[in-house]
Parts: structure tokens; sequence; C-alpha cells
């Protein structure tokens, strides 16, 4: 497996919400100064890093130290919740990361995963999920969802509990229907380099009736990387091509498609960093 070339940078900055620059793929990694200097180079001049098991939240929480153009957040991913030893442990050591600096802007990825946990793990998910909830509220963070399979049991959960006031739905994968639930609950939708898959067209079907203020843009890399470069190791350079296959499908200027992603993750992540 390989990476793929750079892509044409984009004509303004955009901002990769939601990628795991620690994540080894198949034996294979950009070295971090690396990959954020390709994405530099092509426009994607910040990015949120997320830590989803507790080594990889100490890990992003030190990275958006380091960085100046990296934020994190911090979660047990819903897969990895129900092997947790305890709950109660691992959910506090989340806490202290969540808190540890003000660049620490996210509580997540949290949510649903109905593919990969049977049945009897999903009491331990639905459990977590309402503690990253009520975590991302106390401590005033923006909530990142991962749902699949899961589609409206995750909303059922937010209702119960009360969404914060910020809240993302990382790597969007439902249709109009459920895009319009999404955006009546407030949420962001962040959309992947899915959207560029050919058997993906629910997706850019839904991506068509998002407000341009409600849309975010993500590589989930080193996974999901764009057509056609599909089987490549991702990486928060490939960007760009997700947002012009983005851009054409809604009819708009890749220019101001650009500045207005770019000042809704700033919007949605509790502000602007350096």
């Amino acid at each position: 497996m390989t990476f793929a070339p750079l892509p044409e940078p984009l004509p303004a900055p955009v901002v990769d919400n939601h990628c795991h620059l620690d994540v080894v793929r198949d034996d294979e990694a950009l070295p971090v100064e690396r990959a954020l200097a390709q994405a530099a180079a092509v426009g994607v001049t910040r990015i949120v890093q997320i830590g989803c098991d507790l080594p990889g939240a100490r890990w992003a929480e030190e990275c958006a130290r380091i960085y100046p153009n990296v934020v994190a957040g911090v979660a047990l991913h819903p897969n990895d919740a129900p092997r947790q030893p305890s709950l109660d442990e691992a959910m506090a050591e989340i806490e202290r990361l969540a808190a540890a600096h003000p660049k620490m802007r996210a509580v997540g990825e949290t949510g649903l995963d109905f593919f990969r946990t049977g049945e009897e793990g999903r009491a331990v998910q639905v459990e977590s999920f309402r503690r990253h909830i009520d975590l991302a509220k106390r401590l005033d963070k923006t909530l990142v969802i991962h749902d699949r399979d899961a589609h409206w049991a995750v909303l059922d959960v937010l209702a119960e509990e009360g969404a914060p006031q910020r809240w993302v739905m990382h790597c969007f994968s439902g249709d109009v229907e459920f895009a319009r639930a999404c955006l009546d609950a407030g949420a962001y939708l962040s959309f992947a380099g899915t959207v560029t898959f050919k058997n993906a067209a629910h997706l850019r079907e839904a991506l068509v009736v998002v407000p341009r203020d409600r849309i975010l843009v993500e590589t989930d890399a080193p996974y999901l990387t764009p057509h056609p470069h599909r089987g490549a190791i991702n990486s928060s350079y490939m960007i760009p091509t997700t947002m012009r296959t983005m851009a054409q499908v809604r009819g708009d200027d890749l220019e101001m498609l650009c500045h207005a992603v770019n000042g809704n993750t700033d919007a949605a992540f509790g502000g602007t960093w350096h």
C-alpha cells in the first residue's frame, strides 16, 4: 500500500477536522512533521487530531500541545468502550485529558457502532455515549460522533440526554432524511472521502441539502482515501480531492466553499487556533 501524489492546492485554506496522525496502516505512516507540511502545502493548514482509545487520547493531547496548527479530541471509541476493564476509570482519564489545556477542543469520537459490536456490547456503548455527552456539556467541548449502522439510535440517545451546544456528525454516512434530522438537532455534518465513492450517491444527495454554514470536511486518515486513489493510505493532504468533489456536487464555487468550511470549523470547534 502506498500514498497518493499531492493534489493541486486549494484556492483558500481549510481544516481537516478529523484525522488520526498516530495510526499506522499496513506498517506505514507519515511522520507528523511531514504529514503537517504536506497538508499545508495544498491548503490544509490546520488539523483536528482524534484519539479514540486511552493510548491514542494521551498521544492526541501531547500532539495538540506541541504543534501550533493542531487541536485535539479525546474519547473512547464505541468499539473500544466494551473492552474497558473499568469504564469508570477509563472515563476519568478521558476527562483529565479533555480538560488538560485549551487546545483540547473536543470529546470524541464517541457514539454507537452496530456494525462491529454485537448485541452483547451495545449496552456498554450506550452507557459510554451518554457519559461522553455529559462530559462534553460539563467541559463545554465539541461532541464528535461516530455513527455506523446506528443512525436513529444515535439521535434517540442525544434527544434523551440533550445535545451539547456544538456537535459534529463525523464521516456522515446517512441519506437526505437523516441529514435533515441531524441538522434539525443542531449538527454540523462532516464529509469524508466516502462522498467521492461511486457507490455513495446517497451521500452526494445528502450533501446538496446541507446549508453551507453546517458543512465540514475530513479525511479520517489513514482511512477512507477519496476516489480515484482508493486503496492508498489517506493523509490530510488529500482533502483537496474531496473538496473539489463537494463543490462540484453542490454547484458551489470552490474558493467560496473553502472559506465557508474553514469558518464552520472554527465555529464547530470553539474558535480559531494558531
